[in-house]
């Protein structure tokens, strides 16, 4: 087969700034559609919905497996993520309150701005609270505030990447449990189980963070009521219901079906490539920071997006991108057609 050819400066060009200019197509367009609606809105969602699935099924722009043809940190692009998804959120809530809009423009642009929400501004926050200096962690838990979901930056953390592919992780979704099901155990039992986590590791030596979380959550909302009344506050909540229904389905897909063995009772096998679902679609991973390179995140927690690597032959595969898998997963019957026979393939 021969060792793949070394990149040229274009290809090393493209790779270094393919996430900066897929997620700030994104953020161009949603900006004009704020600013002057009509069309704008319309090519917004376009460009999140029909144009990644197209540019996802284009095998040139097929995700790289080498990670160090990309740039080695992406912090910049994600504090720049970060501090945009602001002025998105509370402008949006202006835009969707006002009386400039159609409510055929309001309803496209909610749409699309949740997508947003639930696609780059949830990969972007998780990529920041895993990051090391403490601003960093502080800017992505924020951004999960703002959206009434706090509380994962500690259920992610303290639960889900110690427990990930066992039972004691509400976000790891059962072989033949369905989306539905999964998205009521999963959100009551990250905020149960992360505050008994904060609660245990601090001992009582410090105040436990979920007090933080609910202050940002009220901070939002009084914004929220600030820039609407009412409806203002209920637009907030639907924006925010959105993303988190975005946050829940990646979860699902992700891990749904697949387990670590049980080594001895209570005791699981370390996590490998084997216990997450990735995807190699391109265009859609840029727009995610990489998200959907799940197993090598899961592997090593702290590496930074760009660096993330896809082994198709060690990991779980899955047979589309991630945004349509997770449509797929909206249909419990059409899904456990898809998803059962693969995972019972992954079965320890």
């Amino acid at each position: 087969m021969g060792t793949p050819p070394t990149p040229t400066g274009l290809h090393r060009l493209i790779a270094r700034s393919r996430f900066a200019l897929v997620t700030g197509g994104l953020v161009a367009l949603l900006s004009a559609a704020l600013a002057w609606g009509g069309l704008w809105i319309g090519l917004a969602l376009i460009y999140v919905t029909l144009f990644t699935w197209a540019m996802d099924r284009i095998a040139a722009l097929q995700s790289s497996a080498r990670p160090k043809t990309e740039f080695p940190a992406g912090d910049g692009l994600a504090v720049v993520l970060a501090l945009v998804h602001f002025p998105l959120l509370y402008l949006g809530v202006f835009a969707l309150t006002g009386e400039t809009l159609s409510p055929i423009e309001k309803g496209l642009l909610f749409i699309a701005l949740s997508l947003f929400f639930g696609q780059v501004s949830n990969s972007n926050a998780h990529e920041l609270i895993h990051r090391a200096p403490r601003p960093l962690r502080r800017l992505g838990v924020a951004v999960y505030g703002c959206l009434l979901f706090g509380h994962h930056a500690s259920a992610h953390m303290r639960v889900h990447h110690i427990h990930a592919a066992t039972p004691r992780d509400p976000n790891s979704a059962r072989l033949g449990e369905g989306f539905y099901r999964f998205a009521a155990r999963a959100w009551r039992g990250a905020l149960v189980e992360g505050y008994k986590a904060e609660k245990t590791l601090r001992k009582g030596t410090k105040p436990n963070p979920y007090a933080v979380y609910g202050g940002l959550a009220l901070l939002s909302v009084a914004l929220s009521i600030g820039i609407g009344g009412a409806a203002g506050a209920l637009t907030l909540m639907a924006l925010a219901a959105y993303a988190q229904l975005q946050l829940l389905l990646s979860d699902y897909v992700q891990h749904y079906g697949l387990r670590r063995r049980e080594i001895a009772p209570g005791r699981y096998e370390p996590v490998g490539p084997q216990h997450s679902w990735n995807s190699p679609h391109g265009f859609s991973s840029a727009l995610m920071l990489n998200a959907p390179r799940h197993s090598d995140h899961h592997s090593h927690p702290t590496r930074p997006y760009p660096g993330l690597a896809l082994d198709r032959a060690a990991m779980p595969i899955l047979p589309y991108s991630l945004p349509v898998m997770a449509v797929i997963a909206l249909l419990p019957p059409l899904w456990r057609r898809v998803m059962d026979h693969r995972a019972r393939a992954w079965a320890p």
